[in-house]
């Protein structure tokens, strides 16, 4: 997976806190997040696991569903990760 515009939520935990991000490099932007590269909510809340992402086509598609999952309740979020990822488990091995 090279460059590709990515909305992303990742977690602490199953069920644990969430994080709903936009990325054009999922691989190096997730890595970034694991390595506590990127200052702010992630590292201080230690939400690590990419539980969900979707591709896009442009940037400009990515940050508007970005924005309008961010104002889901979280509820809808959990629904959504489960629909692709019942366990919880970590997306990112896959992606490498």
């Amino acid at each position: 997976m090279g460059k590709q515009p990515c909305v992303y939520i990742m977690a602490s935990r199953k069920n644990g806190t969430l994080y709903v991000g936009v990325t054009s490099n999922l691989i190096k932007r997730v890595w970034e997040h694991k390595q506590s590269l990127v200052p702010g909510f992630t590292k201080k809340y230690k939400v690590y696991n990419l539980m969900w992402y979707e591709l896009h086509s442009t940037m400009e598609s990515a940050f508007s569903r970005e924005k309008a999952l961010k104002n889901w309740k979280r509820q809808w979020k959990i629904k959504l990760i489960e629909t692709i990822n019942p366990k919880w488990k970590d997306l990112y091995p896959e992606l490498l």
